[in-house]
C-alpha cells in the first residue's frame, strides 16, 4: 500500500470539490475555445477547475510539482521529475462536456520518483468514483474492482477513440485500425468520450481492452495504475513497457489480448509529452 495516504484522500477530497462547478455548468452554455484541432476544446470551467485543484494542493504541499492540461496549454514546462508531482485532467471529455454527452470526468494521478503512487477518476455526471493505489487494489464508490480476464480477443469489447488529431495520416490509421480490430472479429468497439473513463471499463470488466494514441498523460495516468491495480496490463501499442509520455497505450483484461490488439494496430508519429516544440 502507499506511503501517501494523506495525499490520496486530499485528493478525493478536493476531486469532489471540484466535481460541483463542472456539475453546475454541465447544463449551462459554455464559451468554447479551439485548441490544436477543431476536436480539441477548451471552455472556462476547464480552467477554473484545475485552478482549484492546483491551489488547494499547493496550499497543503508547497513543495509538490504540477502537470496540468490546461497549464501544459498555456505555456507551462511539461517535465515529470522525482518530486512529488500532480498529474492533473480538469476535465476529461471536454467536447463531451460542451454537448452535454454524459461522460466527464476529473482525473488526478500523483508520482513520486517517477512511479505512479495513486489515481482518481471521478466520472461527474455518472456520479463514480475510480480510485487506486499502488499496491491495494482498485475500487469503485468504495467496493473493489476486477478485469473480466478475458483472453480470446474474438470474445471482446474494445474501448478507443478517434481522438483530436485529425490530419490524413492519423485519420486514415486510426479507422484502418479500428477496421483490423473489427475483422478478427472482436464483438465490438466503443468510444465514450473520455480516455479516463474508457480505461477505467477495463478495471470494471466492462470492457476487455482500450487502446489510444495521440491521447496525453493527464488523460490516462491515472486510469493506468486503476486498471493494474484491478489485476489488468497495461502497455505501449508496440507491445513495449507502458510510459505515460509516449501518448500510446493499450490497457487489457489480460497479456494475451494487450498482445493480440498490440500485433494488429498501427501507431501514427506524435510528438512525446515531454518533447519540448522545435
Amino acid at each position: 500500500m502507499s506511503d501517501w495516504c494523506d495525499c490520496f484522500n486530499f485528493g478525493i477530497s478536493i476531486t469532489k470539490q471540484a466535481s460541483e462547478i463542472v456539475m453546475t455548468m454541465f447544463q449551462q452554455h459554455k464559451d468554447v475555445r479551439v485548441k490544436s484541432s477543431s476536436a480539441d476544446l477548451v471552455t472556462e470551467t476547464d480552467e477554473r477547475v484545475e485552478n482549484l485543484l492546483i491551489s488547494a494542493i499547493r496550499n497543503r504541499y508547497p513543495l509538490h510539482r504540477f502537470i496540468g492540461e490546461e497549464s501544459v496549454a498555456a505555456g507551462e514546462h511539461l517535465e515529470l521529475t522525482d518530486t512529488p508531482t500532480w498529474i492533473i485532467d480538469p476535465i476529461d471529455g471536454t467536447v463531451n462536456f460542451v454537448h452535454r454527452f454524459p461522460f466527464v470526468a476529473i482525473s488526478i494521478a500523483f508520482t513520486v520518483n517517477k512511479q505512479t503512487e495513486f489515481g482518481i477518476v471521478y466520472s461527474c455526471v455518472e456520479d463514480k468514483l475510480f480510485c487506486a493505489q499502488r499496491g491495494g487494489g482498485a475500487f469503485l464508490n468504495g467496493e473493489p474492482l476486477h478485469v473480466s480476464g478475458q483472453e480470446d480477443i474474438s470474445r471482446c469489447l474494445v474501448v478507443t477513440e478517434i481522438g483530436a488529431e485529425r490530419d490524413d495520416l492519423a485519420l486514415s490509421i486510426m479507422t484502418s485500425n479500428i477496421f483490423r480490430l473489427l475483422t478478427l472479429p472482436v464483438h465490438g468497439v466503443r468510444a465514450l468520450g473520455t480516455a479516463a473513463v474508457d480505461m477505467c471499463q477495463v478495471a470494471t470488466g466492462g470492457a476487455d481492452v482500450y487502446y489510444h494514441i495521440g491521447m496525453h498523460c493527464w488523460d490516462i495516468a491515472a486510469s493506468a495504475i486503476i486498471v493494474q491495480e484491478a489485476g489488468g496490463v497495461v502497455m505501449d501499442t508496440d507491445g513495449s513497457q507502458f510510459d505515460m509520455m509516449s501518448r500510446r497505450v493499450i490497457a487489457a483484461s489480460s497479456l494475451v489480448v494487450a498482445g493480440r490488439v498490440a500485433d494488429m494496430i498501427q501507431a501514427f508519429p506524435c510528438r512525446r509529452d515531454d518533447e519540448q516544440p522545435v
